[in-house]
């Protein structure tokens, strides 16, 4: 099919050709950025914890007022806990992932350096912290009794007590040496003594978003008793169907062993990171709604002008036909029409994506938009713009000679 006879016709219809040029240039710019923040939002809900969260339920507990005997009620507490049916293993800690908690420490490779190498996320846990989370543990060891250190002591006014060894995450590890084995390395964060690696597991989230995405497995697990007390979080490690009930069973029989106290949360680990990306999946909604409607307002105008245009060239379409025109060349003759706007409108869309994602990079700080999302985004608006334009195509294939060259 030739060109000339389309690319004609356009010129005559310059502001009507304009507008669908600007609606498609418009839409793949903004779905091409909306399809990448998608992207984003979904790998970042996909992200694992490195902890066996089917299998996780947390109930935190405050007391009421000062509780001086906290360190015996939380020995009583898990000596209770433990002993539930079902109950595979249970931990105090400090925080969990997806708590939303705070507890960080900068961490040197040198007792005298003035700027932290990197700050992680500090997990205070018991002996049996490691097996509770259902951490793959990928080298070195975990703690043994000996190493336990209760928090009183930690805790104490004018404390000389150090921090010997620690469990780090392999992203932590990494970090301070790349390229080498951690295990028996020494870094400082507690105390200028230093504190040796005995053990890294494969992976720990943070709590919380604290130095963004790049931050998510610098963690540090440290062989310490924690009061209830101190976050309240009590870790209880059960068959997935058996959730709901030994969560029921372990609030009550926390209650009876401590009626002084309130539970704040009784939930399981799954519904935790429910909670904690409720943003994120309500934000990639929005932008699935708007991406959607923007794709039906423009299918909307492709069908109104190509309509429009059929309307106005039935006279056209009736020689066309009478001089031996098929009903495939007419169809092919709107399709290749909207195929040249559809390609017009996506080059300009393409330019004002990477525009639009210079401006999201200073203003938001997004990361630079990959190059692969443009053709996906084409691929998108020229498939929309061929069925859009298939109807009106075929009203126009349709129209017989006769009735078409009777036409004023």
């Amino acid at each position: 099919m030739e060109l000339r006879p389309i690319l004609s016709t356009l010129r005559r219809h310059k502001t009507a050709a304009a507008l669908i040029v600007l609606e498609i240039a418009f839409s793949c710019a903004i779905i091409c950025n909306a399809l990448f923040l998608i992207n984003g939002r979904l790998e970042r809900m996909d992200r694992p914890s490195g902890t066996d969260e089917d299998s996780l339920v947390r109930i935190q507990i405050i007391g009421v007022g000062t509780d001086d005997n906290a360190a015996a009620m939380t020995t009583s507490d898990l000596a209770v806990l433990r002993a539930l049916p079902g109950v595979e293993s249970a931990s105090v800690v400090n925080q969990v992932p997806f708590g939303n908690s705070s507890w960080n420490s900068g961490i040197n490779l040198s007792p005298d350096q003035t700027h932290s190498t990197l700050n992680a996320t500090t997990y205070l846990g018991d002996i049996k912290l490691l097996e509770t989370l259902g951490l793959d543990l990928v080298q070195g060891r975990a703690f043994r009794p000996d190493e336990m250190i209760a928090w009183e002591v930690i805790d104490a006014p004018n404390s000389e007590a150090n921090m010997p060894v620690a469990i780090v995450s392999t992203e932590v590890a990494e970090r301070l040496w790349p390229g080498e084995n951690a295990l028996g390395k020494v870094f400082y964060s507690w105390d200028d003594e230093g504190t040796r690696v005995v053990g890294i597991v494969d992976k720990l989230a943070r709590p919380n978003e604290g130095g963004g995405s790049n931050a998510y497995y610098l963690s540090v697990v440290y062989p310490i008793d924690v009061p209830y007390n101190l976050g309240g979080n009590y870790l209880l490690r059960t068959a997935p169907e058996r959730r709901a009930e030994v969560l029921e069973a372990a609030t009550a029989a926390l209650q009876r062993n401590g009626p002084n106290r309130i539970v704040l949360e009784q939930n399981t680990l799954e519904e935790l990171r429910g909670e904690y990306y409720r943003q994120d999946r309500a934000m990639s909604w929005m932008l699935v709604l708007v991406s959607v409607l923007l794709l039906v307002v423009t299918a909307l105008g492709i069908v109104g002008l190509a309509s429009f245009w059929v309307q106005q060239r039935t006279k056209q379409i009736g020689v066309r036909r009478a001089l031996g025109a098929t009903r495939g060349q007419i169809l092919r003759y709107f399709q290749t029409e909207n195929f040249i706007l559809a390609t017009a409108g996506i080059v300009i869309g393409m330019l004002l994506a990477f525009g639009l994602n210079q401006v999201m990079m200073s203003k938001a700080e997004l990361p630079r938009l990959p190059a692969i999302y443009l053709p996906v985004g084409a691929l998108v608006l020229w498939l929309l713009g061929q069925v859009s334009v298939l109807g009106p195509a075929r009203r126009a294939a349709a129209v017989p000679p006769a009735v078409a060259t009777r036409s004023v």
